[in-house]
């Protein structure tokens, strides 16, 4: 019996010094933990693009109908629809100053055929003179030429300097009927008309 109180007190106290020795060790590394410094570590971040797929197939674009073996139809153009508030053009009838009269047989007076107007194209409104409201006419001095088309087209007075090109081309495209003499087409000089443009509100 008084063995084992012997064995029991030499258990205990060694397992006492074990402990003790255990917390002294563990005060220990607990102090140089609180005093060394901490390493911090640092994150670095790289951004790496994605890579793409790139499509690298040769892209043939899809082949266009063919066109219709016949073109269609273009409608008819309706000639009543006009609008009423459209720029008004007038355009004066020509007048000559050429002495048009022959003379005949016995002191008469004959014409075989002067020449007459057949087509006569009213001229496009200039755009700038119809977006200021602008208003007015030119005068023109033409000769009719054998074949009854104009040439040389001169502009002797205007209102505007922004009327005189469309009136040149309208003129550029009238058609008359050459003057006769003898049987043969000769040319007229001098021919002079007005052109006039004007808005109508």
């Amino acid at each position: 019996m008084m063995g084992r109180y012997v064995f029991s007190i030499v258990i205990g106290v060694a397992v006492t010094m074990t402990l003790l020795f255990v917390m002294q060790l563990l005060i220990a590394t607990g102090k140089q933990a609180l005093t060394k410094p901490r390493e911090r570590a640092q994150l670095d971040f790289v951004r790496v693009k994605r890579n793409e797929a790139l499509n690298v197939e040769d892209f043939q674009p899809e082949k266009p109908p063919p066109p219709p073996e016949t073109p269609p139809e273009t409608p008819p153009q309706e000639m009543d629809n006009i609008d009423p508030s459209a720029p008004l053009i007038t355009i004066a009838q020509p007048t000559v100053n050429a002495d048009t009269a022959l003379s005949g047989p016995a002191g008469m007076n004959i014409a075989e055929g002067d020449y007459l107007p057949i087509v006569r194209v009213a001229p496009v409104y200039p755009a700038r003179a119809l977006s200021r409201g602008l208003e007015g006419y030119v005068d023109l001095e033409f000769t009719v030429t054998t074949t009854g088309t104009v040439d040389n087209p001169i502009v002797t007075y205007s209102t505007s300097s922004l009327f005189e090109r469309a009136a040149i081309r309208a003129v550029l495209k009238f058609k008359y009927k050459p003057r006769v003499v003898d049987g043969q087409p000769v040319a007229v000089q001098g021919v002079k008309t007005r052109i006039t443009f004007k808005i109508e509100g």
